[in-house]
């Protein structure tokens, strides 16, 4: 079975399943549920004369539909996993667990075409090589295991990129419903848990002498003594590690002194005292505790370093194909308005008149400057490629096609931004999953949902 590397919110029962392909039928053409080839004369037909099932709607969604095959093809692939997971509920309650996730699927899907949201094929590819690379499959063996499964590349593509729409529109609608304010961020990061949050991580050593008696005069001056000595070691370059193995008396000494990982909120309050100094690579000088002599080496150390960031101040004009504009001419009407800018025209001039982005288009598509993520991958990589100064060629995201400028650059200081911003998402996560409980039960129950099982 070919391990899925991206998830979807399947709540009914925890399952992950890929989306199948979705399909588009006509309700006249599939209301019929078996066809029974007869003769002209209405007589009882042949005896190789066979029942030909049809596929049939079990569902009416708004404008769209769920059919037979498609909640069949769903059910085998959710007991495929649950198998291997828990006991399986009642067929015809797993049934309705599938089918209620369809319905709910298919209106995402629709939220998701009506503002025209959009993968890439570059998108897909990535997560198809991603899948590849976790199951450790060639190229070839994956299309086999994928014929073993029933599937075609063909279908996963489908799955995966509806599976991602999905993803996108969830995002996008649920987060603009949770508003997280600038008192509720001062707060958070003024609490216990926020400044737990905002210790840096270090990955330390220790090597500990313990005293031997009491830890007072003699037995004090021999212990640092031989404390001195394991330091002018390290400091020659000797194996922290074994030196550790060989004279320490701490409880991780077999294991070369190792304490992992740690939060210096975590540590002795004499630790993190050493470790307010010390970089990658760093040893401290021998420190004495009630327990002896002690030498730290800090591996490695995270989370507490500035930030500074690469920015670019970016313009740029937006179209968007529909019926009447196709992908072709999105393309061609950008590769005209940058030739009119290379000839002496105003780009912010054409960004107001023709720009369908209407967060930036009065602006003359000003999007200010940039910070990490605030900005799709295909737009973030050409704005990277493009000169101070200078116009990107035509390009396409999720959104559409785009002609951008970068007008300047600079590299700030975001220390402070970064860590608001980390905040923001952390509160923001820890409610997102309520909310959407909440908002696809909104969907779901405002729409026209006719169930024909």
């Amino acid at each position: 079975m070919i391990k899925a590397i991206s998830k979807t919110c399947f709540h009914t029962f925890n399952a992950v399943p890929f989306f199948k392909k979705r399909v588009s039928h006509s309700l006249a053409a599939v209301s019929a549920i078996t066809l029974i080839t007869l003769s002209p004369l209405g007589l009882t037909p042949p005896a190789h004369s066979k029942t030909v099932d049809l596929d049939k709607v079990v569902a009416i969604v708004d404008d769209d539909v769920v059919m037979e095959s498609e909640l069949k093809s769903q059910m085998r692939q959710v007991l495929g996993q649950l198998k291997q997971r828990a006991s399986l509920p009642p067929e015809e309650v797993l049934r309705e667990q599938v089918l209620e996730h369809l319905i709910v699927k298919r209106l995402q899907l629709a939220m998701a075409y009506r503002v025209g949201m959009d993968i890439s094929s570059s998108e897909v590819e990535q997560t198809i090589a991603r899948m590849q690379q976790t199951n450790g499959l060639s190229a070839d063996q994956f299309t086999q295991q994928l014929s073993q499964d029933g599937l075609t590349i063909g279908g996963l593509k489908q799955q995966i990129r509806e599976e991602m729409l999905v993803q996108r529109v969830q995002q996008a609608r649920v987060n603009s419903r949770i508003q997280v304010s600038e008192q509720e961020v001062d707060n958070f990061l003024s609490s216990e848990e926020g400044k737990f949050w905002l210790s840096p991580q270090y990955q330390l050593g220790h090597i500990l002498i313990p005293f031997s008696g009491n830890g007072l005069g003699q037995d004090l001056a021999n212990t640092q003594v031989q404390a001195q000595s394991i330091y002018n070691s390290l400091t020659k370059g000797e194996n922290f590690r074994e030196l550790a193995v060989a004279h320490s008396g701490g409880q991780n000494a077999l294991q070369g002194g190792d304490l992992g990982w740690r939060k210096g909120v975590e540590l002795p309050e004499l630790f993190s005292e050493q470790l307010t100094s010390m970089e990658a690579g760093d040893v401290s000088k021998p420190f004495k505790s009630g327990a002896g002599i002690h030498i730290l080496k800090v591996y490695d150390k995270r989370g507490s370093s500035e930030t500074v960031i690469r920015q670019s101040k970016v313009r740029h004009i937006l179209l968007k194909p529909s019926e009447i504009l196709s992908e072709a001419q999105a393309k061609q009407q950008l590769m005209d308005f940058r030739q009119q800018v290379l000839n002496g025209g105003d780009f912010g001039e054409l960004a107001k008149e023709h720009s369908e982005d209407i967060g930036s288009m009065l602006g003359g598509g000003d999007l200010g400057w940039s910070l990490p993520g605030k900005f799709v991958p295909e737009f973030e990589q050409t704005m990277e490629a493009t000169a101070i100064g200078e116009m990107s060629e035509p390009f396409r995201s999720q959104f559409g096609w785009h002609l951008l400028m970068v007008d300047d650059r600079r590299d700030e200081n975001m220390t402070e931004t970064v860590i608001r911003n980390q905040a923001v998402n952390l509160l923001r996560n820890r409610r997102f999953s309520e909310e959407l409980e909440i908002w696809l039960q909104e969907i779901r129950s405002q729409a026209y949902v006719d169930i024909k099982m």
